[in-house]
């Protein structure tokens, strides 16, 4: 079984505009160790984050629901969360100037 540690998605998404970051590709899993919400503008902004089972949606899905993020800032989610082939990552924002970043592990 091999482990790689990488970047395993990053998204710059139109404003109101759900994206996928992140597709776990098939005959793998992945951790997803942390994900990067960065607000590049001058203007505090809003952010959702859901973690889709096959791909699937639900409002059980968001692991952040319109979480406030100030202009210019940073916020590191923590999470060592398991993903199975075909998971996804999405990324939504209020605005056109916030950038997601995936981190964590592939394992084939």
């Amino acid at each position: 079984m091999a482990e790689v540690y990488k970047i395993l998605g990053q998204s710059a998404p139109a404003a109101t505009t759900p994206a996928t970051a992140y597709t776990v590709p098939g005959a793998t899993s992945a951790i997803v160790s942390s994900i990067t919400v960065c607000d590049r503008t001058a203007a505090a902004a809003t952010f959702r984050i859901s973690l889709l089972p096959g791909g699937s949606t639900g409002l059980d899905t968001f692991i952040a629901y319109d979480h406030a993020i100030a202009a210019h800032e940073t916020i590191v989610l923590t999470l060592g969360v398991g993903l199975a082939t075909t998971d996804e990552v999405e990324v939504y924002g209020s605005s056109t100037g916030l950038s997601f970043n995936v981190f964590g592990m592939e394992i084939t």
